[in-house]
């Protein structure tokens, strides 16, 4: 049983959220830490998933597509949490919401918007 949510933070999503949720102790792995950038968006959950984390993104309309292709071939992904354009700050004010009453077993295909 996994309690904490680990987090792969999508290439469109500002570094800076790393360093806040870490801040607060939580496991995040950006795409340019990874060296992942430019991959495509079904090799980044891939790698998401490879890895045990949820993925963080802004991208709503590539990430729905790649959710609902998961639900219905039946493969599973650790969580994708789609959230608006806003100050990193707000964000991750909205994230822990999630962070800090969802462990990373209950988030388990899961989608969430923030």
């Amino acid at each position: 049983m996994k309690l904490f949510i680990s987090l792969y933070l999508d290439q469109d999503v500002s570094v800076v959220m790393a360093a806040f949720l870490r801040a607060r102790h939580f496991e995040v792995l950006t795409t340019q830490e990874a060296n992942r950038i430019g991959s495509s968006d079904a090799e980044q959950l891939s790698f998401a998933v490879q890895n045990k984390m949820a993925l963080l993104t802004h991208n709503r309309e590539d990430f729905e597509k790649l959710f609902r292709e998961y639900l219905y071939t039946g493969k599973k992904h650790h969580g994708i949490i789609i959230a608006q354009q806003k100050l990193p700050q707000e964000i991750v004010r909205r994230l822990l919401k999630i962070l800090n009453t969802v462990t990373a077993d209950e988030f388990e295909n899961q989608i969430r918007y923030i």
